[in-house]
């Protein structure tokens, strides 16, 4: 007689970026797996809807207002077209000039997650902690999200898309560490000792800035920019211009975060102490360009004897594409755990 297969655990962590959208379910074998759809969408005319219905892409119909294409495919006629593909969120949230966005983002999220393994299945989804360099509300943002989850037939929870990296990344460290996700809206940070959180922020920083920053210094235009980072520019040996100039925006971007979590951790340092020193760990999109780690390791060395906090290492996410929406599936399955 076969051994029974053990069911997979319930749970789902969601990921919502600016730049992708990701989900993480454990299966039965104990492996995660990732479903990841590109934050991005494109209007068409009716006429390109037969062609779609072809080739399986997502869409809304609109009827009479045409067509919306959702995700990669979007960005893919978007160069096809010679047009610029829309995004449902900027700089971390959801933009506020995009009449289309909750639609979209409800297509997106649902094709990610797919249909719960029971009703009210717990669903962890990431939000940005408040800028502490701009005033943005990001309760509206969490209660939309809120909103689209639970459609989706699940027991929706916003949680802290930084802490989600101490979830993640940190078990060997007694989930103690300084966690970094470097989005392409903005950064968020977050300090925890033993799981307990003691300082949580984001700043109005990202990938999307260093992209406009480098663009407008030379001359040169955001896309060209974004294309000249995601092929992969060296950070500690930039060639050509550009890439100089994307590596002077890096730059800026790592001092200005580290900077605000010394001044951040300076108005709590009298009521959370530090036992040991813990690790940096660094994620995110934009922390994918090449010798990332080292170039931030640069960069920190010339503030580390006037950081406020002792570090004991500094290291990439294992995963850093997927590893807040880990760090959230952790949680997710925590509720179902205690069950």
């Amino acid at each position: 007689m076969p051994p029974k297969k053990t069911p997979a655990p319930l749970g789902v962590g969601l990921d919502i970026g600016t730049m992708n959208i990701v989900s993480a379910r454990r299966q039965s074998g104990g492996s995660v797996d990732t479903n990841r759809v590109r934050d991005a969408f494109l209007d068409l005319n009716q006429s390109a809807k037969e062609m779609l219905k072809l080739s399986g892409v997502n869409y809304i119909d609109q009827g009479e207002d045409g067509i919306v294409v959702v995700g990669d495919a979007a960005m893919e006629m978007a160069n096809v077209f010679g047009r610029e593909a829309r995004r449902p969120l900027s700089q971390g949230l959801i933009s506020a000039g995009e009449m289309d966005a909750l639609d979209v983002l409800g297509v997106m999220i649902k094709s990610v997650l797919g249909e719960p393994k029971k009703a009210g299945e717990a669903c962890y989804f990431s939000v940005p902690a408040a800028p502490v360099d701009a005033d943005r509300d990001v309760v509206y943002h969490q209660g939309v999200f809120d909103r689209i989850v639970s459609e989706c037939g699940y027991t929706a929870y916003a949680s802290n898309e930084a802490m989600a990296i101490i979830y993640a990344e940190a078990a060997g460290d007694g989930f103690s560490g300084l966690g970094i996700s470097f989005g392409s809206g903005m950064c968020n940070l977050a300090l925890a000792v033993s799981g307990v959180e003691g300082l949580c922020f984001s700043v109005a920083r990202g990938g999307d800035w260093i992209d406009a920053g480098a663009a407008k210094a030379i001359g040169s235009t955001q896309s060209r920019i974004c294309a000249l980072k995601e092929q992969g520019v060296d950070l500690m040996d930039p060639q050509g211009r550009e890439a100089e100039a994307l590596a002077l925006y890096y730059k800026s971007l790592i001092t200005y975060c580290i900077d605000q979590t010394a001044s951040e951790f300076g108005k709590i340092k009298d009521r959370f102490s530090l036992p040991r020193p813990i690790p940096i760990i660094v994620s995110g999109g934009t922390s994918l360009a090449k010798n990332f780690l080292p170039f931030f390791e640069q960069v920190f060395e010339k503030k580390r004897k006037r950081f406020p906090i002792e570090i004991s290492e500094i290291r990439h996410a294992s995963d850093p594409l997927n590893a807040v929406a880990r760090g959230l599936l952790i949680q997710a399955m925590q509720e179902h755990d205690e069950d």
